[in-house]
């Protein structure tokens, strides 16, 4: 499953205005609800801050990949958001996070999702990806450097 398939470009923020972890989880909660307006937003935090709180989904190199699982949908979806600025997310080498793909899956999902996860790490892996998403203008343009970075994977 490709990232771009999952990834609806109305649920980007080019720019997140929040400035602490738990402001972060819900303006991405926002962005995937504007794709499925039948997400409770409530559920979505509170299911993403559980899982923070086993250990961060700050994996490093500023990146950070909050998920989580809800029992009220069918498919997988994705919002991605990036702080300019970054944002102190517990990360594991320390450093603010500035990329954040937000990943919400069904409740069974088990292959798909770790998948999923693994694909957007790798991607988000490589430094010149990495220094294109922060240099992009806009939303359109996150997106489109998401699916051609995806395609050299």
């Amino acid at each position: 499953m490709k990232i771009v398939d999952l990834l609806n470009p109305a649920a980007i923020i080019p720019d997140l205005g929040a400035a602490e972890k738990d402001s972060v989880l819900e303006e991405l909660a926002g962005a995937a609800i504007k794709v499925d307006k039948e997400l409770d937003r409530s559920e979505v935090v509170r299911v993403l801050q559980e899982r923070e709180r086993l250990g961060s989904t700050g994996i490093g190199d500023g990146v950070a990949i909050p998920h989580g699982k809800l029992g009220s949908i069918d498919q997988l979806l994705l919002s991605f958001g990036r702080s300019c600025k970054g944002v102190d997310f517990d990360s594991l080498d320390g450093k603010p996070a500035q990329l954040f793909f937000l990943l919400l899956a069904p409740e069974e999902s088990v292959g798909v999702h770790l998948k999923t996860l693994a694909r957007i790490s790798k991607l988000l892996k490589s430094p010149a990806v990495r220094q294109r998403l922060l240099g992009a203008d806009s939303g359109d343009d996150l997106y489109r450097i998401i699916g051609e970075e995806e395609e050299r994977l």
